[in-house]
Parts: structure tokens; sequence; C-alpha cells
């Protein structure tokens, strides 16, 4: 049993993280980053292609990560793999003892650094689950038999903050149907949009772990909330971030590049601060079973915002 589903099992908070596999094959950073939170986490999500960028993928990052003791979630989209493709990298996964899976449909090609490459999209998110459950009970697509078969934790995205919430609870279902057994969501920041969303998905036999992206600067909760889909950041949030730059105290003779390095210095950390104060209400008010860190490119600071939520 993966320590994640264990952990999920037994009632305790779980914590997960995610890692971007390196643009390259130097991997000393993302190294250095998972050996800090090492057994802080019972899991480290690595991403698929993220965005549709390429990069290392995430199967060679998840055995690198597992061989320096982590416990790695494999991500796993439709985009770039046909059926054949997907369950290989699935028997892959189970051959290195990967015990958790995550389904995703993939964001398209168009919004990558390879827009000129061919999208596949054989099998959806949904297909994917189904898929990884065919593998689990020892068989193919179509009916072959397997010489040993993989064990996985089934995971799955959804966005609590969406209208109508109904789309989303009936898409949560059709992939518990096909497997299911936990849900990451999309960042959250506010208090409301989780206390909905737990009362509505209350009947559903799944594991909840709220996404956690922390603020950086003002620009990006701006950005998030024009062009994200199902991603709010309220207003007395951003101003905090922008509160925190202009307090800082700036020492005699600085240089305006001093001043804008401080100026940033403190918005990521009152980022920090504001999600790791989340994370403690959360928890508090048990609206979900745990969470999911997003650092997205600053995985430095995930040791940090696990101090701040008292992890």
């Amino acid at each position: 049993m993966s320590l994640l589903r264990k952990a999920l099992k037994n009632g305790e908070f779980g914590v997960t993280a995610e890692m971007a596999p390196p643009k390259g094959i130097d991997f000393s950073h993302l190294i250095e980053c998972a050996k800090a939170i090492k057994g802080r986490v019972h899991g480290v999500n690595v991403t698929d292609f993220q965005s549709a960028v390429m990069r290392t993928t995430s199967l060679a990052t998840c055995k690198i990560l597992k061989d320096h003791g982590l416990e790695p979630v494999l991500q796993m989209t439709g985009r770039d793999r046909n059926r054949i493709a997907i369950q290989g990298e699935l028997l892959s996964a189970g051959l290195f003892e990967i015990k958790n899976m995550l389904a995703l449909t993939g964001d398209h090609t168009v919004v990558g650094d390879h827009p000129g490459a061919k999208p596949v999209y054989d099998l959806d998110s949904v297909g994917i689950l189904q898929t990884a459950a065919t593998l689990m009970d020892g068989k193919d697509m179509v009916g072959n038999e397997l010489k040993g078969k993989p064990d996985f934790f089934l995971g799955a995205c959804v966005t609590p903050r969406y209208a109508p919430l109904e789309v989303q609870i009936l898409k949560m279902e059709k992939k518990i149907n096909a497997g299911a057994k936990f849900f990451q969501t999309q960042a959250v920041y506010d208090l409301d949009t989780m206390r909905e969303f737990r009362e509505k998905t209350k009947h559903l036999d799944c594991k909840v772990l709220a996404g956690i992206i922390p603020l950086k600067n003002v620009g990006m909760a701006r950005f998030m909330n024009a062009n994200v889909p199902g991603i709010y950041v309220p207003e007395d949030v951003i101003q905090r971030i922008k509160d925190s730059a202009n307090n800082v105290e700036i020492p005699n003779g600085a240089t305006e590049k001093e001043v804008k390095k401080l100026k940033a210095y403190a918005r990521v950390q009152e980022g920090i601060k504001i999600a790791g104060e989340f994370i403690k209400q959360l928890r508090e008010e048990n609206l979900c079973d745990g969470v999911h860190i997003m650092a997205i490119g600053a995985e430095e600071n995930i040791p940090a915002i696990l101090d701040a939520a008292g992890l």
C-alpha cells in the first residue's frame, strides 16, 4: 500500500507537493528540493509535460525521486500518447513500483513550446483511469492476460469553483466509477468555495486534497483571476500581497535594484504566510482531507509553506 493511500485511509491530513521535471537532464536542483521535504509529505506529484512544455518525462523523474526515498505520484495525460503507449508507460511504472497515478486529459499543444506538435487525445482522464484499473485486474485493454500486474492508488483532478458545480460533481462521479480514489483540486484561495464544495460532495466515496498555489506577486494573482478558469483570488488577499511590499523597510543608500529585490522577497514571503494560514483554516474546519502544494517553479519554498502551515 502506498504511503499516500495509507495516510488517507487512516484519516491523516494528507500532504502532497508538485515538482516539475527539468528541461534537460540536470536534476541537481530538483533532487535538492526533494530532499528538503523528504519525510514531510506523503507524495510528490511529478508533472507530465506541464502546460504542454517539453521536459524530461514524468516516469523517469518519478524513478529518480523514488530512488532518493520519496513517494512519487505519476501524472499521466492523454495528450501525447495513444492507448498502446499509455498502457506501456503504466506497466513500466508498475515495474518501478510506483504506486500512485493521477490521470489528466492534458493542455493542448498550442499553448506549449512546441505548438506544431500533433496532439493525440486517444484517451481522456476517465479513459486513462479505466485503463489503469484494467491493467490492475491483470489484462490489457483488449483482454490479453498480463504476466504480472501493477497496483496503483488512482487519482484525478477537480475544480471546486465552477458554475454550475453540479457539472464538476458529475465528472467526479464518472472518475470515481473509473477507479479514482482521491482528487487534487484546482488552486483555492477562499474558504467559502471549499465549504460549498465539501457540502455538495460529502456523499462521494473519495478523498479530496485542496490545491494550494502560493502567490508571488500581485500580477500573478490578477493574471490567474483573469485567465485561469476556476481560480479566484479574493481582493483582500491581493491587498495583503500589495501591502507587504509597501511596508518593507528600505535601508539608507539602497539602490533601485536592491529595493526591487527586497519588495519581491517580501511579496513571496507574504504569499507563503497566506498559504500556511489557509491550510490551517482548511484543516481546522475539516474542509478537505489534505492539501496539494503547487509551488510552480519555486519548489525550494515548499518547506517554508509546510512550516507556516504547522505541518
